[in-house]
Parts: structure tokens; C-alpha cells; sequence
């Protein structure tokens, strides 16, 4: 749920969340390369990965119809995530990029017959990065909102999910979303976690991913966090010694879906038919299995 699609609809969290974040801005949860919460995450990524905020030799710009053509000229699709998002985008021990969205990203690419090329950019950044066609696609649980979805296009709801609110596991203070006013709670700027904290009062702290969030919330140097439940899970997964826990969960699930500039249908299109088939043919319940367990498309 990134996090603008980043952020934490905990249990009362009543705004929807929407790219995807959530990150802690929203979405981002981590695992292998967290600050506080783990090891070697901001690691130089895998092989065909561009780290930082670098342009992405990009193949949009092309109107409707012509998307498709573009990226399978060039042989590949570049794809806007953040590389500190754990388990969807993130680094393992040997700095190699990973997670959920970057194995359905790399699934659907080659469905659609190129290479995915990944361009790791902060969440706050990746919708300008988007626009300015520093890559074809974004793969990093974008929240579907329709305010997104009238600049933007989506492609079907690929994972759902819920948006919590963390606190130190001492914390006997902050029991609802409502114990958040004037309390100091980091966030994505653009997130929908960060809207769902603000609405109920907190003082933002800008954070850049769910790891920062963590480290801030360990360190003392913010109250809470409204993050992505998924990412929570995965933490606590890793590392059931990081003193946090959850207090309150939103009853609003979010879909997320990967995220296309307007106008490229039929690369919508090759993308929803790559989704569809891997689901179909059990391709999409072993990647998420990996991660959760279980089927996150339900």
C-alpha cells in the first residue's frame, strides 16, 4: 500500500490507502535490509538494477497503442520501485534487489517477452519519475484510488492489504488512531498512511521508506507509524525481537495494482493478460507464498 500509496490505514484507519507504498509512507516494509530492523538493505541491487534515483533509459512516452510497441522494441521495461520496502521491494543479504513486487514485475515482463529493468527511486519521487518517463511502470503495492486513476492507469488488483498502527512495544499511550493527536508519527509525504495519520492529528515526521519509520519508532525518536500490515508481518517474521507492536488495524483493505502513465492501454493490457495467466496457471500463488504464506490477492 504505498504508499501517496504509503502509509497505514490501521484498523480505524478510515482513508483508503491507495502507490503503494504506503510505504511507511507507506507501504514500505522491510526485511532483509533494514536500518534497525535488519541488515544490507540499500546494497547496490542485482544485475540489471538502477539503484538510487537514476533515470532509467526509458521506453514511454508513446501514446495509446503504442506503449506495447515501445517496450518491446527495446527489449525491456523499465520499472520504477524502491528497493527499502520489505517483503515487496527490497535487498537480501548479498544485495541483490527482491521482494514480491519484483517478482511479479519480472514475471509479467516476461510474459510480455522483454527483460525487466528495475530504477529504485524514493516513494516520494516515484510518481514525478513516472511522469517525467524515467521508467514505463511502477511495482511497489500502489494503492488504487480514484484520484490516482484519473491521471493514471492500473493494472487489475494484484495484492490486498490493511494499514496498521505501530507503536514501542511499551507504549501504553497510543491505543487508537484517535491517541495520535500531537503525537509524532513518520510517514511518507505522499503516502495514504500519511493522510490517515494526519486526519487523526499526528505531527508528521518525514521518513523515506517503512525501514526509517522502524528505526525512528525503536530509537524513541517518533511516537508511531501508520504502515502496511503485510510489511508488519514480514518484520516480526525476521526479527521477533524488535521491540513494536500493533495497536490498531484499519477495516478498509486496499488494492494495489502496478501503475502505467495514461494513454499506453494495450501495455495495460499485456500486463493484465500476464496477471491473469499466472494466477491461472499457479505462478502468482508460489511467488506469494513466498512471501506470505499464503494468497495476498484475496
Amino acid at each position: 500500500m504505498h504508499t501517496w500509496q504509503r502509509g497505514l490505514g490501521a484498523g480505524m484507519l478510515s482513508a483508503a490507502l491507495l502507490l503503494s507504498g504506503t510505504a511507511c509512507g507507506g507501504k514500505g516494509g522491510n526485511n532483509a535490509g533494514n536500518g534497525a530492523a535488519n541488515g544490507g538493505n540499500n546494497a547496490a541491487g542485482g544485475a540489471g538494477t538502477n539503484t538510487g534515483e537514476a533515470a532509467g533509459g526509458n521506453n514511454a512516452g508513446a501514446g495509446a497503442g503504442t506503449a506495447l510497441a515501445a517496450v518491446k522494441s527495446a527489449g525491456e521495461i523499465t520499472v520504477g520501485t524502491e528497493g527499502t520496502y520489505a517483503p515487496f521491494t527490497f535487498h537480501d543479504k548479498s544485495g541483490k534487489l527482491t521482494g514480491f513486487d519484483v517478482d511479479i514485475a519480472q514475471e509479467v515482463a516476461k510474459r510480455i517477452g522483454v527483460k525487466a529493468k528495475f530504477v529504485e527511486t524514493k516513494w516520494d519521487g516515484m510518481l514525478a519519475g513516472l511522469d517525467a518517463k524515467r521508467f514505463d511502470m511502477v511495482a511497489n503495492e500502489v494503492t488504487i484510488r480514484d484520484d490516482r486513476k484519473q491521471k493514471y492507469d492500473f493494472s487489475d488488483p494484484y495484492i490486498l492489504s490493511k494499514a496498521v498502527l505501530i507503536v514501542k512495544d511499551d507504549n501504553t499511550s497510543i491505543k487508537s488512531l484517535a491517541d495520535l493527536k500531537g503525537k509524532k508519527s513518520g510517514q511518507s509525504l505522499t503516502s495514504d498512511l500519511g493522510d490517515i495519520a494526519k486526519a487523526n492529528g499526528a505531527q508528521i515526521v518525514q521518513i523515506d521508506g517503512f525501514n526509517q519509520a522502524i528505526d525512528l519508532l525503536t530509537s524513541g525518536r517518533i511516537d508511531a507509524t501508520v504502515n502496511d500490515k503485510l510489511s508488519f508481518l514480514d518484520l516480526k517474521k525476521q526479527r521477533p525481537d524488535v521491540p513494536i507492536k500493533v495497536v490498531a488495524e484499519t477495516d478498509n483493505v486496499s488494492q494495489s495494482g502496478l501503475l502505467f502513465r495514461k494513454g499506453g492501454t494495450d501495455l495495460v493490457d499485456a500486463a493484465n493478460k500476464a496477471l491473469a495467466d499466472m494466477k491461472a496457471d499457479g505462478t502468482y500463488l508460489k511467488i506469494s507464498q513466498t512471501y506470505f504464506g499464503e494468497d495476498v490477492s484475496k
